[in-house]
């Protein structure tokens, strides 16, 4: 799983899907000396959000997540025996992404699409003026999230996949798997944003 630190200004940080090695990410911030800004969730499995509690304990800043994912995320439902029990809650979700199209607050501009279908709350952060577009478990390079997993749905991320297209093609994808691409090479090489 691939936990994501941007630093929009000097010293701070953006954390994103700390999903586990919370004494990594700390050390990482320490060594680069930046205090996170603000926890940013592109949804709300164990892999991406196992290491919150932990971090947010050490560094308390606001947590966004979508409320579609929050009803369970920190649930027995949320669980994978033996690898994962169920993530412990970190407390408050400050940002509920529902109805969030921008962030606040955090010194670069920062959308939040909603793209359902691996989970229902499934959002992809995308920093236009930086090129950048995080995609969590939507979209990988050369595939996508799985669907089989509860609230996922095949038909419902193919919708989600459009919103995508529309990104302009030079935009740096970082997935929360596997390796980086850009919006245009999945458009040419990728057969699920290659559907109409």
């Amino acid at each position: 799983m691939n936990c994501f630190i941007l630093e929009p200004s000097e010293g701070s940080a953006l954390v994103v899907d700390p999903g586990a090695d919370h004494e990594r990410i700390a050390e990482l911030l320490i060594q680069n000396h930046l205090t996170p800004k603000a926890y940013l969730l592109t949804h709300g499995h164990m892999d991406h959000i196992s290491a919150l509690k932990d971090l947010h304990d050490l560094y308390p800043a606001p947590i966004a997540l979508h409320g579609d994912d929050t009803k369970w995320a920190f649930t027995a439902e949320n669980a994978m025996p033996p690898f994962y029990p169920p993530p412990l809650s970190p407390g408050k979700i400050d940002i509920d992404l529902k109805n969030c199209p921008l962030i606040p607050d955090l010194g670069v501009t920062c959308k939040v699409i909603h793209t359902p279908g691996h989970t229902p709350g499934s959002v992809c952060f995308h920093f236009p003026d930086d090129g950048i577009l995080l995609t969590g478990d939507t979209l990988f390079a050369g595939s996508v999230g799985r669907t089989d997993l509860n609230g996922g749905s095949a038909r419902v991320l193919s919708e989600s996949l459009k919103k995508l297209k529309l990104i302009p093609d030079e935009t740096t994808v970082l997935a929360g798997h596997g390796p980086s691409s850009t919006i245009l090479e999945e458009k040419r090489t990728n057969y699920f944003m290659q559907q109409d």
